[in-house]
């Protein structure tokens, strides 16, 4: 097995909201990886005191706790439990029920001898190699059905962010563990297991330089920390010629790769 993990802020002066992890049981069977990323509030007041950075590196610490202790329940169940904890560490503190309360998007992956499980929930990215080079990705596209003009008023986005009709992310409520996307695979038909938050899978899905195959084999040759320098490199020349095929010129960017499967 081989496994990397890069993570860089999109603002140097900006705290890195992402939050990522790799954990290996004692018995050196089966694994988990967690990636989040967190949701950057409007300026002004979000009912919280502590931050998002704060809240992914407490929601990040539970998941993969849990993930590898819990393994007799579900990815849903462990998302859930997590966010109970989390939001209980602030819970006498800070306004849970304020609709940009700090929360993040997820991505788990959890293997052992037999089976790889996935959850998504909101627009990062799980993607899953086979032994013969195809790539699936795992996605929510929930976020992606909204329209952009919606999505650029504050109040419209508020009036979607964990409702009905709109799209989730985890914050304070349990309940929302539910509606994350997941699946589980043979781990026999699993090779590789890649996870990205959308600051680094603009390389595919907003800068098209290659497909989902592509990017898992850029991380397999130059790792994550390669696919990072890539993305900001286009960044940066997306930039000189204005800057049109992105909302900000870079952002918090993660890439977890964990190879189980020997070439």
């Amino acid at each position: 097995m081989r496994f990397a993990l890069a993570t860089e802020p999109g603002d140097p002066e900006r705290p890195n909201e992402d939050w990522a992890s790799i954990a290996l049981p004692a018995s050196g069977q089966g694994g988990c990886l967690v990636a989040l990323d967190g949701v950057t509030p409007p300026r002004g007041d979000d009912g919280c005191v502590h931050g998002v950075p704060w809240f992914t590196a407490r929601l990040g610490g539970a998941l993969i706790e849990l993930s590898g202790s819990r393994r007799d329940i579900p990815l849903t169940e462990v998302l859930a439990l997590s966010i109970r904890r989390t939001a209980d560490a602030h819970r006498d503190t800070c306004e849970l029920s304020h609709v940009r309360t700090p929360q993040a998007t997820v991505v788990v992956a959890r293997w052992d001898e037999e089976w790889v499980e996935q959850l998504v929930l909101s627009d990062s990215t799980l993607l899953l190699e086979s032994p013969d080079g195809s790539v699936r990705a795992l996605l929510d596209d929930r976020l992606d059905r909204i329209p952009r003009e919606i999505l650029r008023s504050l109040s419209a986005t508020d009036a979607l962010r964990n409702k009905e009709g709109g799209f989730f992310t985890a914050a304070a409520d349990p309940a929302v563990a539910e509606r994350a996307v997941t699946d589980r695979t043979p781990r026999a038909d699993v090779r590789a297991v890649a996870a990205l938050t959308d600051g680094a899978s603009r390389w595919t899905d907003l800068f098209e330089e290659g497909g989902w195959a592509d990017l898992v084999g850029l991380l397999d040759k130059e790792g994550p920390h390669g696919l990072i320098e890539r993305v900001r490199a286009l960044e940066r020349a997306d930039a000189a010629r204005g800057g049109a095929r992105r909302w900000k010129k870079h952002d918090d960017a993660t890439a977890v790769y964990a190879r189980l499967e020997g070439p």
